[in-house]
């Protein structure tokens, strides 16, 4: 009897909820440099080139950031700001200065900058996969080669690539495109950011990637962060059914956040840069976290307080009757601003960023409260409350505190980022009306793992029962105090983490619109009561794995078959 190999099994990480199975569909490799390196005739052309390339580049990303809004807008604006940056252009300008042809002294100019963010951790090091596309990019532009982009098999498939530029991931057809696997990437890595927001399984830093070869059908399993290469039938019938099956349930969930006894628990957008019309459609009931970077990162200059103004009134109006939560801007060392220097640090990730930037730029923040303020006063219908992000103490609880209220903001609340500010919850909200809890930071500093790791994704795996143990202090200080706290992490796109979250006496979840369907629905099918149990079992858990599937034994079944 002829015997079948058995179903081989790779691991990742778990990016994008659902699953799907599908043949693989390959990345083409990036562009090759020729053997020969031609000479270099006239250096002042060949810089020429250089220059017109990247900014052919950057162009080209802004106008498919143009059609897209909320975090896909703002990685692609992003991503063409670095195309732009002068210290780039600089060191390749030297490059060809000093004889090498335009396409190589880009690709060395991207390595070395590559190399420098890396070495940066935090924030930048997640950049270093966005640099690679503009080098890639660059280099076709400069060799006359096709520009990188997806594989189009003509069938339904799984993307399966190295790595996922933005600019690649935003324009996937999601008709086309069942799943994403990739074999670099972390927990925070922009893949996984766009996957969510799409609404697409993805499994990334999955080293077995590397040897999936076209053609090859792979079950993914977004949840567990598993890729089962040649399913069985048995097994590939079942994760088709249950992804029918999810979306049909899905589809059906909608209205405001509610547990199975009508606790309520607000359900809410991350959102930044894009239409505010757009944003405000989506089934939700309001924004648990405006980012406002992207009015000030492609600037050489602030903007003004008119223009913020004009900005937050135009996105405030498209949520009249919902709440907006303002995060103020959080930037520093590790999101550096032309025109707000903080200086060279060994550790940006623990350095001046966030609210600590008001400690060397004060106008930077009083101009933006004060914009704030006079677009909620032109938005009465709509409930704005303001956050600081990056807050430790609580002085500077305080100081935020005064500072917005002094601008004429009436709701105001801090980021809950940095453990010391989650041991000292109540002394925090002792001083304002509300907190947020970032938990891809909180993850970082609890654990002291750098979050842009693909190396160390149990220790970043937001289960990590010292994480919930920090978030459950931080939820018991809220009801002590009868005060909000919410989750705007990317924790809080799991439906089952959800639960736990309300177990520890979260009231608001804010994550990408796709997952906000299945969180509401897991609440709606359990007691707050039930939540807490399920709390219980993960914060006595030993591992993140071991939490995890406790609470999948124990929540309802209709939950944990989606």
């Amino acid at each position: 009897m002829e015997q079948t190999n058995p179903t081989r099994a790779l691991e990742g990480i778990a990016a994008g909820p659902g699953g799907a199975v599908a043949p693989v569909a390959r990345m083409a490799a990036p562009p090759s440099l020729p053997d020969v390196e031609p000479e270099v005739a006239d250096v002042g052309a060949e810089q020429e080139a250089a220059r017109d390339a990247l900014e052919s580049v950057a162009t080209d990303l802004e106008g498919r950031a143009a059609g897209l809004d909320g975090e896909a807008a703002a990685v692609l604006n992003a991503q063409a700001l670095m195309a732009r940056d002068p210290e780039l252009r600089r060191q390749v300008e030297e490059g060809v200065a000093g004889g090498r042809a335009a396409a190589w002294a880009v690709r060395e100019a991207c390595g070395r900058y590559q190399d420098l963010l890396l070495a940066a951790g935090g924030y930048l090091a997640e950049r270093a996969a966005d640099l690679a596309d503009i080098r890639d990019r660059a280099v076709s532009v400069l060799l006359g080669l096709p520009m990188p982009g997806l594989p189009d098999p003509g069938h339904p498939h799984v993307l399966v690539a190295e790595d996922l530029a933005p600019a690649d991931t935003v324009r996937l057809d999601t008709d086309q495109v069942k799943a994403i696997v990739t074999r670099l990437g972390g927990p925070t890595s922009h893949t996984v950011i766009l996957a969510r927001s799409l609404g697409l399984p993805a499994v990334v830093g999955c080293p077995g990637a590397a040897d999936l070869t076209d053609g090859t059908v792979v079950a993914v399993d977004g949840d567990q962060g598993t890729v089962e290469v040649d399913p069985d039938p048995e097994v590939a019938e079942r994760v088709r059914l249950r992804a029918e099956r999810r979306r049909a349930v899905l589809a059906e969930s909608s209205g405001p956040g509610r547990t199975a006894d009508g606790v309520a628990v607000s359900l809410l957008l991350n959102a930044g840069e894009g239409d505010p019309d757009e944003a405000g459609a989506h089934d939700s009931e309001g924004i648990g976290l405006l980012r406002t970077e992207f009015l000030f990162l492609d600037r050489a200059e602030p903007p003004t307080v008119a223009e913020q103004t004009e900005s937050y009134t135009n996105l405030f109006r498209a949520f009249e009757g919902r709440t907006v939560t303002v995060r103020t801007l959080d930037a520093g060392s590790d999101k550096p601003l032309a025109f707000a220097d903080t200086g060279e640090e060994d550790n940006p990730a623990l350095g001046v960023r966030g609210f600590r930037t008001a400690r060397v730029h004060p106008n930077l923040l009083s101009d933006q409260l004060t914009a704030i303020a006079a677009a909620t006063k032109a938005c009465e219908g709509t409930r704005v409350r303001v956050m600081a992000p990056m807050v430790s103490t609580p002085a500077e609880t305080e100081e935020f505190a005064t500072l917005a209220r002094s601008a004429g903001i009436t709701e105001v609340g801090v980021m809950v980022e940095v453990p010391a500010a989650a041991l000292l919850a109540d002394r925090l909200l002792s001083r304002v009306d509300f907190v947020s809890i970032g938990t891809n930071d909180l993850a970082q500093y609890t654990m002291a793992a750098d979050r842009t790791l693909g190396s160390l994704p149990d220790l970043l795996d937001p289960w990590q029962p010292a994480l919930l143990s920090l978030i459950g202090q931080v939820g018991s200080a809220g009801q002590r105090a009868e005060r909000s706290v919410g989750v705007c992490g990317e924790a809080a796109a799991d439906p089952l983490l959800a639960l736990v979250l309300v177990g520890l006496g979260v009231t608001s979840l804010s994550a990408a619109p796709p997952a906000l369907p299945a969180v509401r629905f897991a609440l709606a099918r359990h007691t707050e009561e039930e939540c807490r149990a399920l709390a219980s079992l993960a914060l006595n858990a030993e591992t993140p794995a071991h939490a995890r599937e406790s609470v999948r034994k124990a929540a309802h079944a209709e939950v944990t078959d989606l």
